[in-house]
């Protein structure tokens, strides 16, 4: 079973290689549009990567809006890594 430090750390590596953020950005509190600057196309583009990075499927019936910042995105990626290997 995957570790939360290991999917906080996936996470930043995989946003860090598309985005070219820079360790200081990718703290749990920073606000995906706000201080990241991620619009709706980016938004996707993170899905894919992410989906990638971690063999799952993000998009399925789930409200992205309710996804603000990083700390929402490692919480929603844990726990889909979690149910699926039950």
């Amino acid at each position: 079973m995957i570790t939360r430090e290991e999917i906080i750390k996936q996470t930043n590596e995989a946003l860090k290689k598309e985005f070219e953020f820079t360790d200081e950005q990718l703290v749990p509190s920073a606000h995906l549009k706000e201080d990241l600057g991620l619009d709706s196309l980016d938004a996707v583009d993170m899905v894919v990567v992410l989906e990638q990075k971690f063999g799952v499927t993000l998009r399925q019936g789930y409200d992205w809006r309710s996804i603000a910042t990083l700390n929402d995105l490692y919480n929603f990626i844990e726990k889909l890594a979690h149910t699926s290997n039950q």
